[in-house]
């Protein structure tokens, strides 16, 4: 590797709700950094993961799914969707073949006039009963200036080594921005909440989801165990009978579920209390949002 041929750059993974986003960056990463549930808008923050190689650095980063913002939540979560288009080196644009333009079409402008390579991935082929994929790209292309379309299934790994190579071909030559032996710019304590938000996602239903926070109160790392203690925060006294469940049972669940998970992502025994508190309107205050590091 010398200075002059090193390529590195930052990869923006962006579209709507429930296409695969997160999906597909754990693909690429081989790490399984942003949580997963079938409910459209699990991903809040930004997230970046990178891959690291001697002859070259990507720094993916999988943002919250374009909508159009009903909370304070939902625009900081739009404003990281924003911020990436105003730092990547290529844009991979995922889409499915269900998907419209509705109600993005102000962020596909901004797409098209940023001037940065876009990489369009139609993700969930393996789904492509009625042949619809023709009928898709024609819709996209018509709508993105894309360089190439990629169609992939990221839950079976289907073409995504592709995308890589369409990367490095598009990735400017620049020294790694990161050390190379790291995978994420996030703390370890994000991801507990992450996981924690996870499994809730998994457990609940309806509005509940939506409704919950999940802050590290302490992340201890001895030599054999971390111990965690997490708060679930809910929006109304109502939502925290719920979380807790009959007898604790729905909370010890998501308890038990997220401890395992922790334990693998880790590589660590883990000791996980969790509590569970009211915190009225979260999602409409702009100070509480800030306290819960939505501040962008």
């Amino acid at each position: 590797m010398t200075e002059n041929t090193h390529k590195a750059g930052f990869v923006n993974i962006i579209g709507k709700p429930n296409v695969g986003k997160s999906t597909l960056m754990n693909v690429l990463i081989g790490e399984r950094l942003s949580i997963i549930s079938s409910k459209a808008q699990t991903t809040r923050h930004r997230i970046m993961g990178i891959i690291n190689d001697d002859h070259y650095q990507i720094v993916f980063s999988d943002t919250p799914g374009m909508l159009k913002p009903k909370y304070e939540l939902h625009k900081n979560m739009m404003s990281f969707v924003h911020m990436s288009l105003e730092d990547a080196d290529v844009i991979l644009f995922v889409t499915d073949l269900f998907e419209t333009d509705e109600e993005i079409e102000d962020v596909l402008e901004k797409i098209n006039d940023s001037g940065v390579p876009v990489l369009l991935v139609i993700n969930k082929i393996d789904l492509n009963k009625e042949n619809r994929l023709e009928e898709v790209t024609e819709y996209w292309t018509q709508r993105l200036r894309t360089e190439t379309v990629i169609p992939i299934s990221a839950t079976e790994s289907f073409n995504t080594e592709r995308i890589l190579q369409e990367i490095l071909d598009r990735l400017p030559v620049h020294e790694p921005f990161y050390d190379k032996d790291e995978l994420t710019t996030r703390p370890e304590r994000f991801f507990a909440s992450e996981i924690i938000r996870e499994k809730i996602f998994l457990n609940y239903k309806k509005e509940i989801p939506y409704s919950t926070e999940v802050t590290i109160e302490d992340f201890v790392e001895e030599s054999k165990i971390i111990r965690i203690r997490a708060v679930i925060y809910v929006e109304r006294s109502s939502q925290k009978g719920i979380v807790i469940g009959e007898g604790g049972k729905a909370l010890k669940r998501v308890g038990t579920q997220a401890r395992e998970e922790m334990e693998k992502f880790f590589s660590k025994k883990v000791f996980l209390e969790t509590f569970v508190k009211v915190e009225e309107d979260w999602r409409k205050s702009k100070n509480k949002l800030k306290r819960f590091g939505y501040d962008q």
